[in-house]
Formats: C-alpha cells, structure tokens, sequence
C-alpha cells in the first residue's frame, strides 16, 4: 500500500478517483436512465417557473385580468406538483444507486483483500483496512448518490438559468458572465485543499480505527495488565489528532462555502442594480427584469450548491483513492498463468529441495538456508528446535502463504508455484496452536470452508475431535454462537473444533502447529486423543509438539538457526546426546506436561 502513496499524490488534483468508479455505476444503465429522465424533468420545471412569473406581471396585472391570474396560478401549481413528483424520483433512483454501488464496492474491495497474501497483513493494520470498508465506502455512498445528484442538478439549474438569461437580457447577462472567471478558478484552488485536508482526515481516522479495533480485541490483556489508563490516554490523543485534521478539512470548507456565496451574490446583486435602473429608465420591463432576477437567483443558488457538494466529492475523492489502492494491491502470491494439475489420487509426498527463505519485512535476515527434507506418504514427521529456529515458517511455505527465495517446496512432485492456490490448499489440513474461532454457531465453525456440510457430517467430524460430548452439553447444541475469538469456550474446546474442522476437510496433507502446547493435563489428553484418529493414514508435518506426539513420529528433524542439525528416531537422537537430547532433558526436567519448544 505504501508504494502507491506517490501515486495517490498526483491523482489528489484531480476527478481521477471517482472517475475510477464509474464502472460501478454504469452497471446499472436502466436506474442511471431513469435518474437522469427524472432530473432533467425536475430542471426543466424549475427553469419554466420565472417564464409564468414574468407573464403574469406583465400581462395580469396590467390588464387586471382575473381570470388570467388564475389560470397561471392552476399552471404554477401544475409545476409544483410535477416538480415534486420528479424530484422525488429522482432521490430515489439516485439514492439507489448510491446503496446498490456502495454494495458492490464493499464486496469487491473485501473479496480483494481476502485473497491478499500475508506479506500485505505483515506490514498493514487491519483495523485500518475495516475502516476503508465502512467510513470510505460511507463517503463514496455520499458521493454517488446524494452528492453527485445535487452536483448534475446544480450543472444542470446553473447552465439552463445563463442560457434563459442570455436569452431573457444579453446586456444584463454579459456583465454575469464577466465576473464567473473571477469566481469559479478561486473555487477550483480552494477546493484541491480542501481534497488533500479530506484525505489527511480520512488516514488519521483510519489509524484511530485500527488502535480502536486492536484494542478492543485485547480488551482482556488491557485489564490484566491494568493498562485501561494508559490505552484510553493514548486512543484519546488519537481522536483528538482525527478532530483536528477533521476541523482542518472542515475549515477549509466552510470557507470555501462563505467566499463563493460571497463572490456569486454579490457579483448577482450589482447586476441587477444596473437592471433597475433599466427599469426606471424605461428600457425594460418589470416582468422581464422578474424573470432575469429569478434566474439569476438560480443560477447564483445552484452554482453556490454546488461548491458545497465540491467540497463533499472532494472527500469523496479521498476515500476514492484510499478503496482503489487496495483495489490495485496484486497478491505477492497468486495462481500461476499456465497451472499444473496435481496428481490424482493425492498421495500427500512433501518435499523441501534447497529452500532458503527471508521474510519480506526482513530481507537481512535469512529464516532458512538451503533446507532439503522429504515427507513420505503417509510418514508423520515431527520438527523440534529452539525459538526462531525457522519451524513455523516451513508450514507457512507449504502453504504458500510465501514464496522461497531460493530452492522449490514439493507437493506430489509439482512446485507449489506452478499449482493452483486452491488445489493446493484443498491437500493440507492445518490445526494450529492460536486457534481461529468466529463468531458464529459451533455448526458453522466446524463447517468453515465446507459451508453445504451436513449436520450428521459435521457431528460425526466432531466425535471424532472428542468435542461432540461438550457441544451436546450446550444450551443450543451445535447451535450455540461460539462468541468473537470463540472467548465463550476454553482452550481445549477450542482445539477441538480445530481438530474437527481439519477432520471434515479430509485432507491427505496434516498440519499441526504446537496444537497442545498451551493446554492443561486434562485437555490434552482428549486433544491427543483426536489428533491420533486424525493422523491416521495421512501425511502428518508436527511442529514442535509433546514429547508424547514426537515418540510417536516416524522420524524427527531437529532445527537450529534454520538448518536442519540432527534427524533420526526419539532413541537415536538421545543416545547422539545433541541438541534433542538437551530440548528432551530440559522437558523432562520442567515436569510430564513441559512442552518441548515454544515456537
């Protein structure tokens, strides 16, 4: 997102962003139709107003003809009605398109983060990309409904009522037309400010959003910590930092409100100065000099409208940008342009060929160096090591979550770079040590990513997990809301639904990442339990695990410094007396449920 921050510099100037949008828009032909019929009608209206006006002054009253005064008041009413009616329509075409854009928008820039890699998550908030889905997609909502309605309306009164001007008095219209330039090219300026302080509002709210939307998740370490103080002073100086970039924007409208109904009265009132003294002098008529005077007040209203509405597309144009910069992130991992089909049956062989790996937050660092180990089907391979030894960072690969940056990661014997994303991660089955848990139904959390399952299905995956007999005892069963982080359901609970999540899937390639480390006796004997059933006939990589798990692996492969250091069984590493052998003491010496590594 950072790199497209230049690029959002030069587009600040001008109607760019939203024209980007447009798209969206014109999706929907037939209500853009109907709006304009609606608000050309509704223009045409007002515009015909000052012509009934200007008869009825210099012909009713003259003649004092009552009749006739009372049928150009039948007609005015007339119009009213017909302006009412097409003006409603046209809010309602207009809102509607405003929503139905909005919505569009909303899934699209989130089906597009979504499928983001997480090298874009390691480096952005995501309580800031939250807050270009609601308050930016708000603005634009604003832009293209009411905003640019009111904008095409004003246009529309503004360019009608100078014509019927021109028309109505050419003198008296010249000296108008004279004095735009003076008044619009100041609005212009003042209105790229006001875009770029509209921006700067919108960024310093995001990051109020994102401090907000973290805190509040953690809401339960701030307590612990006794840090509410402290998080309040600080999400305080943060709103205080989005009011006052908000007040700044905010200032710069409000002027640029006052100076153009300042400069567009003002230059309107001089003009019809010199119109009264036509008057007087005899040279015009005072139904003409109505009529001018009203579309005057038209034209004057409606361009002084419209700096207001400026002011709001301006906004608009910031949010604009900021949607379409994640509009244009391109995932740094994405399915290949000519993929190779992985082979079936699936037989779940993992292969790691030289791989060497640096985080893209970390370039000077290398996590793995030259790391080459295969996988058999079927074999369950246990990795051990240290802190930072690289561990976690194999099954971020084989995921593809990240690209090596030298050597290939093998599933089957295809590259996963020449795979699909979606055949590939349809073969891996991952049950992690930090557990996902939405805030849905237990039904539906077991189901995620197999949303059609069948109840039956997904009870029996959870018979399996050992976790059917505490969902039962639940006031709803399997429809029992988890709550947000599944915080309604201890840690062993939550593994559980893991291990019953990976067992619907099926898939021939296991992941588990430290999936009992944080647990107590209790609950790692039921976790161990089902991963055990979950093991069997299936391809099984387990990152830094019990010791219990590790004397059932078929091999170990011990890792230091993103090198593998030692391999062989539980015996023949102890009777080597190296680095197992210490990580092995040490667990024996923090006691049977030690764990053997922290990640």
């Amino acid at each position: 997102m950072s790199d497209n921050q230049s690029k959002s510099e030069k587009t600040r100037r001008t109607p760019q962003p939203l024209l980007r949008l447009m798209p969206y828009v014109l999706r929907y032909r037939s209500l853009v139709l109907a709006a304009a019929c609606f608000l050309a009608v509704a223009a045409a209206t007002t515009l015909a107003l000052p012509l009934a006006v200007r008869r009825m002054i210099d012909h009713g009253f003259v003649a004092a003809d009552g009749a006739f005064i009372n049928s150009y008041f039948a007609m005015l009413m007339g119009l009213a009605a017909v302006l009412a009616v097409s003006s409603a329509l046209r809010y309602y075409y207009v809102i509607t398109i405003g929503e139905r854009v909005v919505a569009d928008l909303r899934r699209e820039v989130f089906n597009s983060v979504t499928a983001l890699s997480p090298s874009f998550f390691d480096v952005n908030q995501s309580g800031e990309i939250v807050s270009r889905l609601t308050a930016d997609t708000t603005q634009i909502k604003s832009a293209f409904g009411s905003a640019a309605s009111q904008a095409l309306r004003n246009m529309i009164l503004c360019l009608g009522a100078m014509i019927m001007m021109i028309l109505t008095s050419p003198k008296l219209s010249g000296l108008v037309l004279a004095a735009i330039p003076l008044i619009v090219f100041p609005l212009v300026g003042f209105g790229r400010s006001v875009r770029g302080r509209a921006r700067a509002a919108q960024d310093t709210l995001a990051a109020t959003s994102a401090f907000a939307s973290e805190t509040v998740a953690a809401n339960r370490t701030v307590q612990a910590f006794g840090a509410e103080k402290a998080a309040g002073e600080r999400y305080g100086s943060a709103v205080e930092a989005a009011y006052e970039a908000a007040r700044s924007a905010i200032r710069s409208r409000a002027f640029l409100t006052g100076f153009a109904i300042l400069m567009v009265f003002g230059s309107i009132v001089g003009v019809l100065w010199y119109g009264a003294q036509s008057v007087l002098a005899g040279t015009m008529t005072a139904g003409t000099l109505s009529q001018f005077v009203l579309y005057s007040v038209i034209s004057a209203s409606s361009l002084g409208q419209l700096s207001e509405v400026w002011g709001e597309l301006s906004q608009a144009g910031g949010a604009a940008e900021r949607l379409t910069e994640l509009l244009r992130e391109v995932p740094a991992i994405r399915d290949p342009e000519q993929p190779v089909a992985l082979p079936l049956p699936a037989r779940g062989e993992v292969a790691f060929d030289g791989v060497s790996f640096s985080y893209p937050t970390r370039v000077g660092a290398v996590t793995l160096h030259d790391l080459s180990f295969t996988v058999k089907s079927g074999e369950t391979v246990a990795i051990v090591g240290p802190s930072g030894a690289g561990k976690s960072t194999i099954l971020s690969l084989l995921m593809r979550f990240y690209d090596p940056t030298a050597g290939a990661v093998r599933l089957d014997g295809v590259d996963l770079r020449q795979a699909r994303l979606h055949d590939l991660r349809t073969r891996l089955a991952i049950v992690p040590q930090d557990v996902t848990i939405f805030a849905a139904s237990i039904h539906d959390n077991i189901a995620f990513g197999l949303p059609d399952a069948s109840r039956e299905a997904v009870r029996q995956a959870a018979i399996a997990a050992q976790a059917d007999e505490f969902i039962s005892r639940l006031d709803k069963g399997y429809d029992t809301l988890a709550g947000e982080r599944g915080v309604t359901l201890s840690g062993g609970q939550r593994q559980r639904i893991a291990i019953a999540r990976a067992i619907l899937k099926n898939a021939p390639v296991l992941l588990l990442d430290e999936a009992t480390s944080a647990l107590d006796a209790e609950s790692e004997t039921l976790v161990q339990k089902a991963l055990d059933g979950l093991m069997r006939d299936r391809t099984t990589i387990v990152i830094a695990h019990r010791l219990a798990t590790v004397l059932k692996a078929d091999r170990i492969l011990v890792m230091d410094d993103g090198r593998i250091v030692e391999e062989g069984t539980h015996q023949q590493l102890v009777a080597k007396n190296g680095l197992y052998a210490s990580l092995a003491r040490l667990q024996f010496d923090a006691g049977a449920h030690g764990f053997m590594a922290a990640q």
